[in-house]
């Protein structure tokens, strides 16, 4: 029977989900960020492909052992500095390794050896963790996926998945051989061979019973295994002592409503799905009774949520999507996976830390972590942290207080993000992320990401607005950040209309105030997507009074890295534009770009040249231009990420020396003064890797100075938005 999420429910656990706990409160914040390239053996690439998936770690929580399937090996790192984690070094396991469990100074590790998915083979390796040498294997019939070891360390369980071709009859199960369970008992850490068992899963799931699939596998103090059979829809307990099945039941289907059901470049959770199977992926025991699932889906289904089930396949509390929509409130929701799985939960974890009983949900998508306090009865979010791109797997360390996520996603040949394991620590504080979060408006979030430009309220202290890029193309809105709150709120989201319709064609890069309720907007353009460069007048209400085209003069040389960029200078019939152009276009020469402006009485066009700094790698470009005081301001950045990345810095020209010549022709180079570097704060705001784009720049009423970061809508992003007040009071 479906599960109805009442919308009560749903926003009660919104609210939850964005409150600030009080300064005294354990919190978790993230304290380090590992690039698994690190771990790269030497006669590899530094570019080759890595991955941490599913994370363990040594019993004396000083190391962190986690799967890399495209390296086609394990990785170490040393956290005996939880700050400072240290590369260990990886060891090749002549197969694909896809999970590992830590015991007794051992790693477990489950390898992948298929020859093809129609002849599935598989081993256990026994890694000692001190000499990083493997001391044993096992054969296990089979292509394993998950492993766990019994609480007692008497025994280990391996899903031995046989996983289907999704390449095959277009995935469609039945596709032998059927997956099964693999048993083997430990001594001091090591697996006796001799003693692995087989229990059959076959004839079970009313999906596909000839076909099981087991996926994940968790051991509560009882020696009672509960394994998901994702593809089957059906969960299963079985006795790890007597290697038979006790029990087993559906896992049964969910109706979602107030979801985004559509990959449409818009956030509207107004949709609604009926009767979606769960498919879960991970399994945790919350206590010898109960046990949480991730409802990923993989085959027909895909719930968005997570469920908690008694062992009798009770359901005592469903999530529904209340998780997916507190995430968008954080600008997490990934639109490209709307129409299918959302923000894709999959990895579990759970652990008790002091007195308070946690469990950990992964989102893949949307790569956020959910807290969770596992109160016995309805669980209780208490925050939302930022875990690289796409976690995988996690692993919890009470002793230390530590949080470790492996994030398996790396996309170093793109020049973007690496694989990370990212590690947090609880401690009393107060949490660091979100830095932005939304209001609720009729119990649904506004939703909202890929922040572009900002501009400060003329009158309100700690007002500003924000717009969104193109990513949303069919949604271009402006949005009020009411920055006095922390986490600071976007508390309203006007539309850009044009006719009373979402504006088309338009990629919104900058933002200022008209002086009459209004603001003008700049719009990046693409020959390509036949969108053009323009600037625009809304009104208070968000309707597009006017729209400017550039003159051709300047569209001469144009490419699509055009506007980034609009302020104001001026009042009255001398109020003149000025905007940034982000790269250099063909009439200009190498390492300047223009500053451009516009007198909207007299219709006179113009433009200075600027001298952008010289980058190490990639391209260096302009992002944003604000006014205050007798100067412009800046952002100059490098498209770079990580390590790499080396310019984001804000400068400053006077307003004195902008004297605009006509375009076409020779410009004047304007000087620039180098007022901020934004990296110190791109690292310590959250404990991440330096982000790449640092888009939006603004004073406030008061003159206090925000920055803002653009997350790509979460697509090749881990989501992370910046939003951050930066001192500049001993500029002058």
């Amino acid at each position: 029977m479906a599960l109805n999420f009442s919308r009560a429910a749903l926003t009660a656990a919104l609210l939850a989900s964005v409150a600030v706990p009080a300064s005294a409160d354990q919190v978790f914040n993230r304290i380090a960020s590992f690039p698994v390239a690190s771990n790269l053996p030497g006669d590899k690439d530094k570019l080759s492909t890595t991955s941490a998936e599913i994370i363990t770690a040594s019993e004396d929580g000083m190391t962190l052992i986690y799967s890399d399937s495209p390296l086609g090996g394990i990785g170490f790192v040393d956290i005996s500095d939880a700050k400072a984690p240290k590369a260990g070094g990886a060891l090749m396991m002549d197969g694909e390794p896809t999970s590992v469990a830590s015991v007794a100074g051992k790693v477990l590790v489950a390898v992948n050896t298929s020859e093809s998915k129609a002849k599935p083979s598989g081993r256990l390796a026994v890694v000692d963790i001190a000499s990083k040498k493997i001391d044993s294997t096992c054969d296990l019939g089979g292509q394993p996926d998950s492993v766990a070891i019994s609480p007692d360390k008497t025994f280990a369980v391996i899903a031995i998945e046989n996983e289907r071709d999704e390449e095959l009859n277009d995935g469609k199960l039945p596709q032998m051989p059927a997956g099964d369970l693999a048993i083997v008992s430990l001594k001091d850490g090591s697996a006796d061979c001799a003693t692995l068992k087989h229990v059959a899963m076959t004839g079970l799931a009313a999906i596909a019973g000839d076909d099981p699939e087991p996926e994940f596998v968790s051991i509560n103090s009882l020696g009672e295994i509960a394994v998901t059979l994702q593809e089957n829809n059906h969960i299963v307990i079985v006795d790890g002592k007597t290697a038979t099945v006790k029990t087993h039941f559906s896992a049964g289907t969910v109706d979602l409503e107030g979801i985004d059901t559509k990959s449409d470049g818009a956030l509207k959770f107004t949709g609604k799905k009926e009767g979606v199977l769960r498919e879960p992926d991970a399994l945790k025991w919350l206590d010898d009774n109960r046990f949480v699932v991730a409802n990923e889906g993989d085959y027909e289904g895909g719930s968005r949520s997570f469920t908690i089930f008694d062992k009798t396949g009770k359901v005592l509390f469903e999530s529904g999507p209340s998780l997916e929509l507190a995430i968008a409130q954080i600008g997490h929701f990934p639109d490209k996976r709307a129409r299918s799985k959302g923000v894709e939960l999959e990895g579990l974890e759970a652990a008790t830390f002091g007195d308070q009983k946690y469990f950990f949900v992964l989102s893949e998508r949307s790569s956020i972590v959910g807290v969770y306090k596992d109160t016995g009865a309805e669980p209780e979010l208490v925050q939302l942290l930022p875990s690289g791109i796409s976690p995988e797997g996690a692993v919890a360390i009470p002793s230390r207080n530590l949080f470790a996520t492996a994030n398996e996603v790396d996309l170093g040949e793109d020049g973007l993000p690496r694989s990370h394991v990212m590690l947090h620590e609880r401690a009393e504080g107060e949490a660091a992320y979100p830095m932005l979060r939304s209001d609720l408006v009729d119990g649904k979030p506004i939703g909202w990401g890929a922040m572009s430009g900002l501009v400060g309220d003329a009158e309100k202290d700690g007002t500003l607005y924000a717009v969104n890029d193109s990513f949303y193309a069919m949604q271009p809105t402006i949005f009020t950040i009411d920055a006095t709150q922390k986490p600071a709120v976007i508390t309203t989201a006007l539309p850009v209309l044009r006719g009373g319709q979402p504006a088309q064609k338009l990629d919104i890069e900058g933002i200022a105030l008209d002086g009459k309720g209004g603001f003008w907007l700049a719009s990046e353009g693409d020959p390509a997507k036949l969108v053009g460069h323009g600037i625009y007048n809304v009104d208070a209400k968000g309707e597009i009074k006017s729209e400017i085209g550039f003159p051709m003069e300047l569209l001469a040389g144009q490419t699509r890295f055009g506007l980034e960029g609009i302020t104001s200078v001026g009042t009255g019939d001398d109020l003149t534009l000025w905007m940034t152009i982000q790269r250099e276009w063909a009439d200009d020469k190498k390492g300047f770009v223009k500053l451009v402006s516009y007198n909207p009485k007299s219709k006179e066009w113009g433009g200075v040249s600027y001298p952008l700094d010289k980058g190490e790698a990639g391209w260096v470009g302009l992002s944003e231009i604000t006014a205050h005081g007798d100067h412009v301001y800046i952002v100059e950045r490098d498209n770079q990420v990580g390590d790499n990345a080396k310019i984001k810095k804000l400068y400053r020209v006077a307003i004195a020396d902008l004297k605009p010549a006509k375009l076409g022709g020779e410009l004047p180079v304007v000087k620039k003064e180098e007022v901020y570097d934004f990296i110190q704060d791109l690292k310590s705001a959250t404990n991440g890797y330096v982000v790449d784009k640092l888009e939006g720049f603004a004073f406030d009423a008061e003159g206090k100075a925000y920055f803002v970061t653009d997350n790509d809508g979460v697509d090749d992003s881990s989501g992370e938005t910046i939003f951050k007040a930066v001192d500049l009071k001993g500029i002058n």
